[in-house]
């Protein structure tokens, strides 16, 4: 399974762990290292830099060859922590950056100075065509099948679109939960997919077991969207709490956002919100669950340990 992805980090398989909120962590990249793929982590799963700089330093010690290693970054205003973030992991040294969700100029000047790679998530040909133009080493086309936040088009869409209007590879996001689709996203063009759902219900991922056990009892059928997190459309299983919530935004947050300089403010008022309750349904044991995932979970049948996931994507 050697592709352009493959050579870029070193990696024996063409499969990065995508980085997930509050899931992705240490034991997790440890273990997607030694079965020979990339693992990333965002870098907002950290609440300090202290945390972050230690998390580095422990993946730098975990490093075998063969495995790779990343962090994800969130490069808009909604992300106060963001340069600092930056500065730790330009200090300490990683394989490669995923930024989401802004202009990623910063970031690729920053990495691309101590030899860091950054791969950047795009949902459409105009802000691939931007990101490299910036200098970006891949683009990560988030498609209609992504978990969390993705994209308006299909993976054969998107990823073919872009395989055939830009010069960087082009790494496939969303839909992949057995090794099938992987040979479906290469089929489009793609140099490697980027894979997250089916991680959740891994042994060592951070979150509670019942979170895990939806990953295993819900389907794809059971994936809806909703504007309840974060302000935009975002994947989540459709629990009993979620049905009864709501997927839209509330009225005063329409109207509120129709006001050009409010509109900001709304967005991160909803973001720190949504990302709290996020946070409670993963890391306790609560009825109000609202856990993200995307349609991939389908091919989820138990909880397993990572390197058992990976041997079912790669085998």
């Amino acid at each position: 399974m050697q592709t352009q992805l493959t050579e870029l980090l070193n990696i024996k398989y063409p499969i990065i762990k995508a980085p997930m909120f509050l899931v992705s962590n240490v034991a997790m990249v440890t273990e997607a290292m030694k079965a020979g793929i990339a693992g990333c982590i965002p870098a907002l799963n950290y609440r300090t830099l202290d945390e972050l700089r230690a998390a580095l330093k422990e993946l730098k010690a975990n490093k075998v060859e063969g495995g790779s290693f990343g962090f994800n970054l969130i490069v808009n205003k909604s992300n106060v922590k963001y340069k600092g973030q930056l500065e730790v992991i330009c200090e300490e040294g990683c394989d490669f950056i995923i930024t989401s969700l802004g202009s990623p100029e910063e970031t690729i000047r920053q990495a691309h100075a101590v030899g860091i790679k950054v791969f950047c998530d795009v949902t459409d040909l105009r802000f691939a065509k931007k990101v490299e133009q910036l200098g970006a080493d891949a683009a990560i086309a988030v498609n209609n099948e992504a978990g969390g936040h993705r994209g308006n088009l299909s993976p054969e869409q998107l990823t073919s679109l872009l395989h055939k209007e830009l010069s960087i590879p082009v790494i496939s996001a969303g839909g992949v939960g057995c090794k099938a689709d992987i040979d479906r996203m290469l089929s489009y063009g793609a140099a490697g997919v980027s894979v997250g759902s089916p991680f959740i219900a891994s042994v060592e991922a951070g979150v509670t077991d019942e979170y895990k056990q939806a990953c295993v009892d819900y389907g794809a059928e059971d994936i809806i969207m909703t504007e309840r997190i974060s302000g935009t459309p975002c994947t989540v299983i459709n629990t009993p709490y979620v049905q009864k919530i709501g997927t839209k935004s509330t009225w005063i947050e329409n109207l509120l956002n129709k006001n050009r300089k409010l509109k900001k403010w709304v967005k991160m008022v909803r973001f720190s919100i949504g990302m709290k309750a996020t946070e409670n349904a993963a890391k306790k044991a609560t009825y109000k669950t609202v856990w993200v995932a995307g349609p991939s979970i389908e091919h989820t049948k138990a909880i397993l340990p990572v390197k058992e996931i990976i041997k079912g994507l790669t085998n």
